[in-house]
């Protein structure tokens, strides 16, 4: 009695068949639920002792499972050993595959999001700047993902989406050649970012005009002067300049040049270039080059000496030649050495003789 009960038709399914569907749609279900719980507490435990980036990436897609989806799989999968019509089955497949289709763009931007935040503290302690360029590809990236399944969810429902994406490529042609100079500074501004040709902090040189680099933004990029007023260049307009960036030198070439009288005797000139190295190599964070007796001017003879600065800074490579001027000078006093300065001598002739 009990088998012949079973066997009972409803809705053109036997009780059996109903039960079983049932059974599977529960059975998927608790699996599922105990998935998302345990898997979400195991890799919450996972990322606060491991720095892998792994960890937190599968446990935000874990978080964004929902639990509306998991529901609509457990009676999909249900749905498949009943007989129903044909319209009913057609419009539960849709319904389910665009409930995969929206998951599946949560989990891909959960994914992107946690990837860009993770490479983001990586490297905001080296490039502050890159973090609004990353907001920007974040941003790109939700609209190329949700693009993607709205398409599709379109196609899913029935719906030609051919003449849709023709229209969407015309219209974003149109708005492309509208705001071409806008595009413009954003591709530079990805450039400026990906590329790296300086970063927040820099000291740059461009054409007749120089600055610490404060921010890189979408479309321009903001410098402070040395005389303190704000400089802002198009991203477009700076990456077709001449830059001549600083922050990148390891050391700093120095070339500077001394005249000494005419009247110096030859004893005093050989010693001048061991003056100069001395008092270069007494200064520490210097790397000496050459002192040459450089050549004959219009009023002094002219040494020319050459050193490096083991260090990007201004202000240490000024104090460095301010002690290397001073500790010159104080030795060119005690050998009696004078410094040459534009002079003139006029002599005269009179009655067959110079005076």
């Amino acid at each position: 009695m009990t088998l012949e009960f079973l066997q009972n038709e409803v809705a053109g399914n036997s009780l059996l068949t109903w039960m079983i569907a049932a059974g599977i749609s529960s059975c998927l279900f608790l699996i599922g639920g105990v998935v998302r719980l345990l898997g979400a507490r195991q890799l919450r435990n996972l990322t606060a002792h491991s720095s892998h980036i792994a960890w937190p990436t599968l446990l935000t897609i874990v978080n964004q499972s929902r639990w509306l989806f998991i529901f609509l799989l457990a009676l999909f999968a249900g749905m498949l050993v009943l007989q129903i019509p044909e319209q009913i089955r057609n419009l539960g497949t849709t319904i389910f595959v665009v409930a995969l289709l929206m998951q599946i763009g949560l989990w891909a931007a959960s994914a992107v999001r946690v990837l860009s935040e993770q490479y983001r503290r990586r490297k905001l302690a080296e490039d502050p700047s890159g973090t609004t360029t990353l907001s920007l590809l974040n941003f790109f990236g939700y609209i190329v993902i949700w693009s993607l399944v709205l398409l599709l969810v379109l196609d899913n429902m029935g719906i030609n989406i051919t003449a849709l994406v023709a229209g969407l490529g015309v219209g974003g042609i149109a708005v492309a050649l509208a705001l071409q100079a806008v595009l413009a500074d954003l591709f530079a501004s990805l450039s400026i970012v990906l590329d790296k040709p300086f970063v927040v902090g820099d000291f740059l040189v461009i054409d007749n005009l120089m600055g610490s680099v404060e921010r890189v933004g979408l479309k321009s990029t903001q410098l402070r002067s040395l005389s303190g007023e704000q400089l802002i260049f198009s991203n477009t307009d700076l990456l077709k300049s001449r830059i001549r960036n600083y922050g990148r030198m390891a050391e700093r070439r120095v070339a500077f040049s001394l005249g000494v009288v005419y009247d110096t005797r030859r004893d005093q000139l050989v010693k001048i270039p061991t003056i100069v190295r001395n008092a270069v190599e007494h200064q520490s964070g210097t790397r000496f080059d050459r002192a040459h007796f450089f050549a004959y001017g219009d009023f002094a003879l002219i040494f020319e000496s050459v050193y490096y600065v083991l260090g990007a800074d201004y202000n240490q490579y000024m104090d460095i030649q301010q002690a290397i001027n001073l500790a010159i000078f104080e030795q060119f006093e005690k050998e009696d050495i004078r410094f040459a300065y534009p002079t003139q001598r006029l002599f005269l002739e009179q009655a067959g003789k110079v005076v």
